[in-house]
């Protein structure tokens, strides 16, 4: 069952938490009702049922869908996973090292091998910056007032 309470005061939690909140349980119901159709439709005797089953099914992708598709736009860390690993071709536990090691190789060859102000260390990656209507100071591990754990990983 997904989580619809929330586990601190109402009133604490600012307006864009909420509205994530409200998108992170609604994909979450969104995903349990495929599971539910799918469960269905596999027992289902009757092939027009299972047809509807199966119909109403895929409705429910095509809403978590875009439920995701909201998560991707109003917060950066959501946009930078989906980035990392949707619509991607090879074993998903390798995808992040090959991005990992594609990035490094661009930041090496645009740094001219890391010699002078030009070099690697003055060419630093800005982090995604809260978008209107996004998370802000929460969209980030260990951002002020937030407990950092959005990810188990170090860096």
């Amino acid at each position: 069952m997904a989580s619809e309470s929330y586990h601190e005061p109402y009133d604490l939690i600012a307006p864009p938490t909420r509205d994530l909140h409200r998108a992170i349980v609604s994909l979450m119901e969104e995903l349990e009702a495929v599971d539910w159709y799918q469960q269905r439709a596999d027992v289902c005797s009757d092939e027009e049922l299972r047809a509807v089953l199966v119909h109403n099914k895929n409705e429910e992708i095509e809403h978590a869908m875009m439920v995701l598709e909201w998560l991707r736009r109003n917060d950066p860390v959501f946009e930078k996973n989906i980035r990392t690993y949707l619509l991607k071709e090879g074993p998903i536990t390798e995808i992040e090292a090959r991005e990992s090691a594609a990035e490094n190789a661009a930041e090496l060859a645009g740094s001219g091998g890391g010699a002078g102000e030009a070099g690697g260390a003055a060419r630093t990656r800005a982090k995604p910056a809260g978008r209107p209507g996004g998370r802000g100071a929460a969209a980030g591990r260990g951002a002020p007032g937030t407990l950092g754990i959005g990810s188990l990983k170090e860096g």
